[in-house]
């Protein structure tokens, strides 16, 4: 049994006329579904490789390096959407896909588990974007930005963070907004702390950052070759392959 009455929440985005068409028959599945308790299972999945390369026929490699921030002692603060937008439009873009030939490079920030990811796409290096990964704290820390860039960064940061969305994907929000317990009033605030950012803001998590990245996990997909060639060059991240 995957579905019991007393767990299921049903979610729909429909208008009024919609709404009058639905409700019977959802109210008829919900009806039929089992009314008691679900088995519920605690399931911790095994701890990965702090060091893992996955091997496939290719000659580009896809780079992850994550981190839990967190654990590390910072507090999320709206301004890290500002930040990592500074850190994938300046930072990686010039070093990973202009410099480094790259498809391209990201850095994302997970609200919830505290977690900064860095990944680079279709990358023809390994070592090389891991370096400019481990980098990031110095950048942020030194960069010498002026009011109209972080004016501009704001920008693009407010703009990802509250996007044009058809009715479809603002009622998906909506329900993961509910789910999690985010309140309108929370979202405010974020959006405050993003159009408030400031170069102390960024000096704050370059730090954090740096502190997290000590215990960080590295992930690649590559070819046989780069990852071997990595592992016999730089014995602190010697992989463990998977084919």
């Amino acid at each position: 049994i995957l579905l019991t009455r007393t767990e299921m929440v049903a979610n729909l985005t429909v208008n009024a006329a919609g709404m009058a068409q639905i409700q019977q028959p959802l109210a008829h599945f919900l009806a039929t579904l089992p009314n008691r308790p679900a088995d519920l299972r605690l399931w911790t999945p095994s701890a990965p490789p702090s060091k893992e390369g996955l091997v496939l026929p290719s000659q580009v490699n896809y780079v992850g390096k994550a981190a839990n921030l967190y654990d590390a002692g910072y507090r999320y603060h709206g301004s890290v959407n500002v930040i990592t937008n500074l850190a994938r439009s300046g930072w990686l873009l010039e070093k990973i896909r202009v410099q480094g030939g790259a498809y391209g490079a990201s850095i994302g920030f997970g609200r919830a588990s505290g977690i900064v990811a860095f990944t680079s796409y279709r990358d023809p290096n390994l070592l090389n974007t891991l370096d400019v990964y481990d980098r990031t704290p110095h950048y942020l820390r030194h960069l010498d930005l002026s009011q109209s860039e972080l004016t501009r960064a704001i920008i693009g940061a407010i703009s990802s963070f509250d996007p044009y969305m058809l009715p479809d994907a603002r009622g998906s929000v909506a329900f993961h907004r509910w789910l999690v317990g985010d309140t309108d009033e929370r979202m405010q605030q974020i959006r405050d702390e993003i159009l408030g950012a400031t170069v102390h803001r960024i000096k704050e998590f370059a730090d954090a950052l740096e502190a997290g990245m000590q215990n960080a996990r590295i992930s690649v997909l590559g070819s046989a070759d780069a990852i071997a060639k990595a592992s016999s060059t730089a014995q602190e991240v010697s992989f463990t392959t998977t084919k």
